[in-house]
C-alpha cells in the first residue's frame, strides 16, 4: 500500500490511463463495426464482452510483446489478418440503410474483437509496460479503468455509424490502414524497405485502398446473388 503514496505511482497510472485513451480508438472502431450487425440486446452484450475481454488479452500481451515483436512473419501474418477482418466487415454490413437488417452472430462478433485486438494491441502495449515500469499492479489498475473508456467509445461509434453509415467505410479503412502498417513493421521486411521509405509510408494506405476495393466488391456481388431470381 506504500506505492499508493507516492507521486511516481500516480503519475505513471495517469500515463497508462492516457496512452489507453488515445490507443483505444482503433479498438472501439473494430468493436463497433463487429456489434453494429446484432440486435440492440446482443449490441450491449458484445460490446461490454469484448471490451473487457480485450483488455485481460492486452493485459496478458504486455508480459510477452517484446518476445514476440521479435518473431519474424509475426507482424505480417497479423497485418495480413487484419486486413481480412476489414474486408469482411465491410463486405457484410457495409453502410447501406436497407430496411431489412441481417443480424449476426454474437459469438462470431466477439471472436472478431478478440482477433482484431489481439492484432491491434501488439505495439501497444510495449507504450503501456513502459510507463508501467514493471509495476504489475499499476498496469492492471490502469489497463482496468481503460474499460469503460473503450465501452463508452465503440457505443458512440456504433450510434455514429447508425446515424452516419459513411463512418462505417470510415471504419474499415481504418481496419486496413493499421493491417498495411502492420505489415510493413515486420523486422524481416526492414532491409528491403531500408533504401525505400516511401514504400513504409505507402503500405498503411495500400492497406486502407485493398480492405475498401475488396469490400466493396464482395458486398456488390452479394447484393447482386441476392437480388439474382431464383
Amino acid at each position: 500500500m506504500e506505492m499508493l503514496q507516492t507521486p511516481e505511482f500516480w503519475l505513471g497510472l495517469l500515463k497508462i490511463i492516457w496512452i489507453n485513451i488515445i490507443l483505444s480508438g482503433d479498438n472501439a472502431v473494430v468493436i463497433a463495426l463487429a456489434a453494429r450487425g446484432l440486435p440492440l440486446e446482443q449490441q450491449k452484450k458484445a460490446v461490454l464482452f469484448g471490451s473487457g475481454a480485450a483488455v485481460v488479452l492486452r493485459i496478458v500481451l504486455t508480459l510477452v510483446a517484446v518476445q514476440l515483436l521479435a518473431l519474424p512473419y509475426l507482424q505480417i501474418v497479423g497485418g495480413a489478418l487484419l486486413l481480412w477482418i476489414g474486408v469482411q466487415l465491410l463486405s457484410e454490413h457495409g453502410d447501406d440503410e436497407g430496411e431489412e437488417k441481417q443480424y449476426g452472430s454474437m459469438m462470431a462478433a466477439i471472436r472478431t474483437i478478440l482477433i482484431a485486438d489481439l492484432v491491434m494491441s501488439l505495439d501497444n502495449v510495449i507504450a503501456v509496460a513502459a510507463a508501467a515500469k514493471g509495476s504489475m499492479v499499476l498496469l492492471v489498475l490502469g489497463l482496468a479503468i481503460s474499460i469503460p473508456l473503450v465501452i463508452f467509445g465503440s457505443t458512440l461509434m456504433i450510434r455514429l455509424m447508425e446515424r452516419f453509415p459513411i463512418v462505417v467505410t470510415f471504419g474499415a479503412a481504418l481496419i486496413g490502414w493499421v493491417g498495411g502498417e502492420t505489415v510493413v513493421s515486420d523486422k524481416v521486411l526492414a532491409p528491403l524497405l531500408e533504401n525505400a521509405h516511401w514504400l513504409h509510408q505507402a503500405g498503411p494506405a495500400l492497406g486502407a485502398g485493398l480492405v475498401l476495393l475488396l469490400g466493396r466488391w464482395l458486398q456488390k456481388r452479394q447484393n447482386a446473388e441476392e437480388e439474382a431470381p431464383a
